[in-house]
């Protein structure tokens, strides 16, 4: 769905406060809930390293708000099993190798897609992922992108957000949403209270300037 929800988007995060998993750094979690939530988004697809966390949480919050579907994708059955029973119900849990294949062939269709940076092969599965949108529009996300600098070299076409471990945000249109006319475009925006530290993070709507 091409339209931000800003209810979605403030009640997938206060759920995700709610649920209480805090991880490492649950700003992520919150926030990631949030965008999701926010997008509509209806096919939420995960591929991680080992264990997802409370980043996982997130999706499940956002999922709660939107009706959507929640997909993590592992390496091996037995990170399934160490991970399953906590969320048996909630999420479709998927094994294989070749992250970029099952994106390509099963998930083409989703609209927010979040992707763990320390994949050996991130890059590639960035790519595929972004150049598989078949939706309007979709949000591809990487995290834990702080550390991984060599790996975010390549034209990812996004934002690099400085939350928590490092988020690298990309939202691509798909073949449904271009068009040849202009329409509201819009950005993230981080700003650092110099006095405390905190960041602020804005969502910035533009309309397109018109002859």
């Amino acid at each position: 769905m091409d339209c931000w929800s800003a209810e979605n988007a403030t009640n997938a995060f206060l759920t995700t406060l709610k649920m209480g998993e805090r991880g490492k750094a649950p700003d992520v979690t919150e926030f990631i809930s949030a965008m999701a939530g926010g997008n509509n988004s209806q096919l939420m697809v995960m591929a991680c390293t080992g264990h997802p966390g409370s980043v996982l949480l997130g999706l499940v919050a956002a999922a709660h708000q939107t009706g959507g579907r929640v997909v993590c994708i592992l390496r091996s059955e037995e990170e399934m099993h160490a991970i399953k029973g906590d969320y048996a119900k909630i999420v479709e849990f998927v094994i294989g190798d070749d992250v970029k294949a099952l994106l390509a062939s099963n998930y083409e269709g989703a609209d927010f897609v979040l992707i763990d940076c320390k994949l050996e092969d991130f890059q590639q599965v960035f790519e595929a992922a972004q150049q598989g949108v078949s939706v309007k529009s979709a949000f591809i996300v990487g995290y834990n992108a702080l550390h991984e600098g060599p790996k975010l070299s390549f034209d990812h076409k996004g934002y690099f957000l400085p939350i928590g471990e490092g988020l690298l945000v990309s939202k691509i249109r798909g073949s449904q949403g271009k068009n040849t006319g202009g329409g509201r475009r819009s950005h993230w925006v981080v700003e650092v209270d110099e006095c405390t530290g905190e960041e602020h993070l804005y969502r910035v709507s533009t309309s397109p300037i018109t002859n």
